[in-house]
């Protein structure tokens, strides 16, 4: 970004409220002296830039100035066009209609050559989005509910139960193809994370009368009881591992075929884990702890005591 493009970015973030020189800098890339030359420049060419101090002050534009509508580059065209391209690959979405049209009209506004340009590089570019198969009907609600910040009550199917949960909705998102809902669960004490297409029956509630806010909402994660696990991974356990959002920064390389994953994790996870490193096999080896290592030997002894009794005669018949 040269000098002229910086300074247009700057007054168009100022445009949409105060901004401190630091956020400045940390959105552009730049240094604070930097930024604050920016402003003077803008100044002394006739830009009206206010200054306010104290906790909330910042850099701000006078009332009545806006910038005409702007063109965008085509690096910018392809920055937007991307991450809409992106949002189609979700089988559901609150804007299953807009995704499409909105396209349409970014291409439709931008010059002919800038089109041109960007085809061949949008082309050759994809988020992966893994194909699933699911409704979200309550996606549009749930949002809305959210984003007032309200109680909530939902009918939810998870692996062991189908239940009513009283829930205070924290943030929504996707991730690996489905839509998720973080949130404060008032049935389970404490934080839990949703996924949307197997919630149903949504209705609004009732702040609890003892609870305005969700008691452990903003708790440190590293305040919950923890279990150290440290595990040998092949290059293919690895490839499997690091994909997992959580842990899958938790991997160091040992020598040219062996990796070793080490992290904490929260004992509410300990089935999941399990069923990690009982699904890697071969690609994996436990070092510590010990009882995950016999949580693994039993499973697979279960295994194999299931695949013997067919051996013996009890098959399952359709």
């Amino acid at each position: 970004m040269n000098k002229m493009e910086r300074q247009m970015a700057i007054v168009m973030a100022l445009q949409h409220g105060s901004q401190t020189a630091a956020s400045l800098s940390e959105k552009l890339e730049v240094s604070r002296r930097t930024i604050l030359r920016d402003i003077q420049t803008l100044s002394e060419i006739g830009v009206p830039i206010g200054a306010a101090s104290g906790p909330r002050g910042g850099y701000y534009l006078m009332e009545g100035f806006l910038l005409p509508p702007l063109q965008l580059s085509s690096r910018e065209a392809l920055c937007v066009l991307f991450a809409l391209q992106g949002l189609t690959g979700y089988t559901d979405t609150p804007f299953n209609g807009e995704r499409w049209t909105v396209m349409d009209k970014i291409r439709s506004m931008l010059p002919l050559e800038t089109v041109q340009n960007i085809h061949p590089l949008l082309s050759s570019m994809e988020v992966e989005v893994p194909k699933r198969v699911y409704s979200v009907p309550h996606l549009d609600k749930l949002l809305e509910l959210t984003a007032r910040g309200r109680w909530i009550t939902v009918f939810y199917q998870s692996m062991n139960h189908r239940r009513q949960l009283l829930i205070k909705p924290l943030k929504i998102f996707a991730a690996h193809g489905f839509w998720y809902c973080d949130c404060f669960s008032r049935t389970h004490g404490e934080n839990r994370r949703l996924r949307i297409d197997r919630i149903g029956d949504i209705a609004e509630a009732d702040t609890p009368s003892d609870d305005a806010k969700p008691r452990n909402a903003s708790r440190p994660q590293n305040s919950e009881s923890t279990v150290r696990i440290r595990a040998e991974l092949t290059y293919r356990g690895m490839l499997r591992v690091e994909r997992d959002e959580h842990i899958g920064e938790c991997i160091e390389q040992m020598d040219d075929d062996r990796w070793i994953a080490d992290f904490h994790l929260p004992e509410r996870e300990w089935e999941w884990v399990i069923g990690l490193f009982f699904s890697l096999g071969r690609e994996a080896r436990v070092i510590v702890p010990e009882h995950l290592r016999a949580e693994i030997r039993a499973r697979a002894e279960e295994l194999r005591k299931h695949y013997d009794d067919e051996e013996k005669g009890e098959v399952f018949h359709e």
